[in-house]
């Protein structure tokens, strides 16, 4: 069993962090949070008073962390960048999901001082990171994907080699936009016939059985009492942030400007997640979109 360093211990980073635990790992986690780092403790993990602490001598480090600025602050560029740290012989495995270019230029920086950085966002959500069935979609050499993977599948069910580093997030931005997509089709057609006096339980059961079938009808359905243990029927509460899909189709967008990819399917979706962000929903599931065709 390896020692990890954990830095990020929200609300997917502390389930995470707690199946490395369970794992057998030695985990040392840090978060600014103390709430977030006493779970890991009572779990079985090592609390550190410093995201340094957390670095230093692990034969692991994984972070999950916000945004591109905080990633390369942490790593490269802020008071104390963890490349002036960590051993030479360390595995840096970043499932925050960011832009691909930050994600190449950490990556870049850190093999320029003989460090392996190597990017692996997730999905699953809330869901798969307590229940460990998360797909990791990562970017790196393959020695660093074979060397990653062990460790990974103490967190995911689903570990994919993407390709080179940046590549876990390009996969990621196309999935997310794809979810995206999907969750909002899902909701104007259930909000349709809904209004037009169809039970939304027999509507999905109708489409899950038909061509309209897909992922939000299986398991995420975005109308409340239609399943049991999913934000919709919790007040929209846990799950995906409405801010965080944004955050995740702003990236995908820039993917699309880089490359002159035509996304107009994507672009929609995302100007349906800007009224509904605009209209103080940020801090709900991303399923609550349907709220918004109801009370068009």
């Amino acid at each position: 069993m390896a020692t990890v360093g954990f830095i990020g211990l929200g609300n997917m980073g502390g389930p995470m962090a707690i199946n490395l635990v369970k794992g057998g790992h030695t985990v040392k986690a840090f978060d600014l949070s103390a709430d977030a780092i006493a779970r890991i403790v009572e779990a079985g993990g090592q609390g550190a008073d410093s995201a340094v602490s957390a670095a230093t001598d692990v034969d692991f480090l994984v972070s999950m962390l916000p945004a591109g600025k905080h990633v390369d602050g942490l790593y490269v560029s802020g008071d104390a960048p963890l490349f002036d740290v960590v051993r030479k012989d360390t595995l840096i495995i970043d499932s925050s999901t960011i832009d691909a270019e930050t994600a190449k230029r950490v990556a870049a920086a850190g093999a320029e001082r003989g460090i392996s950085f190597m990017d692996a966002p997730v999905s699953g959500g809330v869901g798969g990171a307590v229940a460990g069935t998360l797909a990791f979609m990562t970017g790196g050499t393959d020695e660093q994907f074979a060397k990653a993977k062990p460790v990974l599948e103490c967190m995911g069910k689903n570990i994919f080699h993407a390709g080179a580093a940046g590549s876990g997030q390009i996969a990621k931005a196309c999935n997310n936009m794809m979810l995206a997509i999907l969750m909002s089709g899902t909701c104007e057609v259930l909000s349709m016939g809904i209004k037009n006096g169809m039970d939304p339980a027999v509507l999905s059961e109708i489409m899950k059985q038909s061509s309209g079938n897909n992922w939000a009808l299986q398991v995420y359905n975005p109308v409340p009492g239609v399943m049991e243990g999913v934000p919709s029927s919790n007040n929209y509460q846990g799950g995906f942030q409405v801010d965080l899909m944004y955050k995740d189709l702003g990236l995908a967008m820039d993917l699309s400007q880089q490359s002159a990819s035509s996304v107009p399917m994507g672009s929609a979706a995302r100007s349906l997640f800007s009224l509904h962000k605009a209209k103080g929903n940020g801090g709900l599931d991303f399923s609550s979109l349907i709220n918004l065709y109801q009370d068009s």
